[in-house]
């Protein structure tokens, strides 16, 4: 499916064709050109035949039926991963990729270890959120949020994943608040910068995953470019830009980062920012070990005990590889 190439039919159709064409795809939800009665039979055919509405993917659904993955077939053959997350209270996450593979190679992630194969369009981003739509559509439910943390580094493929925001948030696509929406980066200090000056009140979230530059360095190839105090010092920029809160994603790995010392240590980094620290359960990828429930609620304490305001990340679809950091187009 790929929407962009609609326009070059269109062009001899009335203006409005272009309305009716979104209402369908975005707002109808339909698969198949030929239920979109208000187009003329003609159209409607030669649209079914040069530009078919079928997304090609393969599912997997996660015991306690909350996760949904779904492994994207895409044009060139290539494939992602997107998933689907179920929150309590009836709200809907995707979680979307940007890349196939990624180029940061970060040791706790196996999208890293894949490596990078290229970069996806804003149809092919699009098309994640349009999958799940679809999805949730017989059980009247709707995506609620959207968060760039899948497959890639989003600042890397800053351009059309901008363009990708504005469709997920307009009128005319699926009309999802900017605040609902959650960019998260590894620490891409030019692509920060660019997205302070954006006219998108979304959410930012840094992977920070280490107090110090040296356990950084040891998980983390970005850290070897960037350290944590230019990092910290262009996301403060960014905060007094926006005046929004940004999150530090902090993942929790038994005798790397996870000791009373480390905390105490990121604490005073996040001293008297406006920020929230978020704990993330690591999802096992071959290379280290979980912290255990009571050091991530020891460390928690700590934080909160000086002043920084947590959260932990419940932990969604490890049993289907759909978790945080697991995602790597495994067809099996």
């Amino acid at each position: 499916m790929e929407i962009a190439k609609l326009t070059k039919i269109l062009k001899n159709e009335p203006k409005y064709r272009a309305s009716q064409i979104q209402q369908a795809i975005f707002g109808e939800l339909v698969d198949n050109w030929n239920v979109v009665t208000g187009l003329p039979k003609k159209l409607r055919e030669e649209l079914q035949k040069k530009y078919p509405l079928d997304i090609k993917a393969k599912i997997l659904t996660s015991d306690d039926k909350n996760t949904i993955k779904a492994l994207i077939t895409l044009t060139d053959g290539n494939t992602i991963e997107t998933v689907l997350m179920k929150h309590q209270g009836g709200r809907n996450t995707v979680c979307v990729s940007c890349h196939i593979g990624c180029p940061m190679g970060c040791r706790f992630c196996a999208t890293g270890q894949m490596g990078l194969i290229r970069e996806l369009s804003t149809d092919e981003i699009i098309i994640q959120v349009l999958f799940f739509a679809r999805y949730l559509k017989p059980t009247n439910e709707r995506v609620g949020s959207v968060v760039f943390m899948g497959m890639g580094e989003p600042l890397l493929n800053y351009n059309n994943v901008m363009a990708a925001i504005k469709i997920i948030q307009s009128k005319e696509g699926f009309g999802i608040g900017a605040r609902h929406i959650s960019v998260s980066t590894c620490g891409i200090l030019d692509g920060i910068k660019k997205l302070a000056q954006e006219n998108l009140d979304i959410n930012l979230a840094i992977s920070l995953h280490a107090p110090n530059d040296q356990i950084r360095q040891q998980l983390m190839s970005i850290a070897k470019t960037y350290t944590i105090k230019e990092l910290l010092k262009i996301v403060d920029d960014y905060i007094t830009n926006k005046n929004r809160k940004v999150m530090f994603e902090y993942l929790m790995i038994q005798g790397v980062n996870d000791l009373d010392e480390h905390a105490y240590e990121l604490a005073k980094l996040m001293k008297n920012r406006l920020c929230v620290v978020n704990l993330i359960e690591y999802n096992p990828t071959g290379k280290f070990t979980p912290s255990s429930h009571n050091r991530i609620n020891a460390f928690k304490n700590i934080l909160q005990k000086n002043g920084i305001t947590t959260t932990m990340r419940y932990r969604f679809g490890q049993d289907i590889k759909g978790a945080c950091g697991q995602l790597a187009t495994n067809k099996n």
